[in-house]
């Protein structure tokens, strides 16, 4: 892939979506689908305003990987609805959503635009493999300020986060990142570990904040150069900072393995180039008078023909 390729955080965005639509948008059978025709609303505009070459939709095949949840135990456990033993743990996830994600699945398909999870592994990783081994330009759709830790001026990487339902986005670039969290793209995930992060049931250090992570990194370079610091008694840390540093050893041994996003997933052999007209126009037309998708999907095709 040489030319603009635009990565969706797929969860991100029908959640997104879904909150910002009313749910009176509607099947014929009265079912909600206002995630369905939020997301297709929103990848219509995506295309139409930055025009990639290549679109992935990444998807979670498994949202709380084991290999996460067992060196990090509160690794978003808060968000746990069921456990699942052998298998990934289910999400809580609001009613009139749940039903909506496989018509989604069903309508990407149709569309033709790459749909991709790989066991084990969350969008985020599939993102992150995605971008490793992209050799032009790459636009990450997300809601989830994790992955601005791929922000790469240099190789053309950016964010487009979604500050006001799906409609408004702010380009996040390293100048953006520097000049609101003090860090580069490389820096964030440091930032975001030492920082902690609730949603994720991420503890962070304690007495560490967002601004005292960013001025040690600034001071030592990275986590690694903290560490070092830690151990050298000439080092300009405070009594206490050196203290919740040492007593924080434990889990800042595992948390860069689980907040770095993964960039060597096993990812399937998949067309990603943007689909000029439907993959499968029998189903589509099915879908559309299934759930009533109406304008919103037709939009997306004028767009993609064009």
């Amino acid at each position: 892939m040489t030319g603009r390729l635009m990565l969706l955080d797929t969860a991100s965005l029908y959640f997104r979506a879904y909150f910002g639509v009313p749910d009176s948008v509607k099947a014929p059978d009265g079912t909600p689908v206002n995630a369905v025709r939020g997301l297709l609303d929103f990848i219509d505009r995506l295309v139409k305003d930055h025009r990639p070459e290549h679109l992935v939709a990444c998807m979670d095949a498994d949202w709380r990987p084991q290999w996460r949840v067992d060196l990090i135990p509160t690794y978003k456990a808060h968000r746990v609805a069921e456990e699942h033993e052998g298998a990934p743990d289910a999400e809580e996830v609001p009613d009139t959503l749940a039903p909506q994600v496989p018509v989604i699945e069903d309508v990407l398909d149709a569309v033709g635009i790459a749909r991709v999870g790989v066991a084990g592994y969350e969008a985020d990783d599939v993102i992150g493999t995605f971008t490793a081994r992209a050799a032009g330009p790459v636009d990450i759709v997300t809601g989830d300020r994790d992955l601005y830790q791929l922000v790469d001026d240099e190789r053309g990487v950016r964010v487009l986060y979604p500050v006001k339902g799906v409609g408004t986005l702010q380009l996040t670039d390293e100048a953006a990142l520097r000049e609101k969290y003090g860090v580069d793209g490389r820096g964030y995930a440091d930032l975001a570990l030492l920082r902690g992060d609730p949603s994720d049931g991420l503890p962070g250090v304690v007495g560490i904040g967002e601004k005292t992570a960013a001025k040690l990194l600034a001071e030592f370079g990275d986590l690694a150069g903290i560490m070092a610091a830690v151990d050298d008694p000439r080092a300009k840390l405070t009594p206490s900072q050196r203290k919740r540093l040492t007593e924080a050893r434990p889990y800042l041994a595992v948390a860069p393995k689980v907040v770095r996003v993964a960039d060597d997933v096993p990812l399937p052999d998949v067309d990603t180039a943007l689909p000029r007209a439907p993959h499968d126009p029998a189903a589509l037309e099915a879908l559309t008078h299934r759930w009533g998708l109406g304008g919103s999907l037709q939009r997306l095709l004028t767009t993609l023909a064009e």
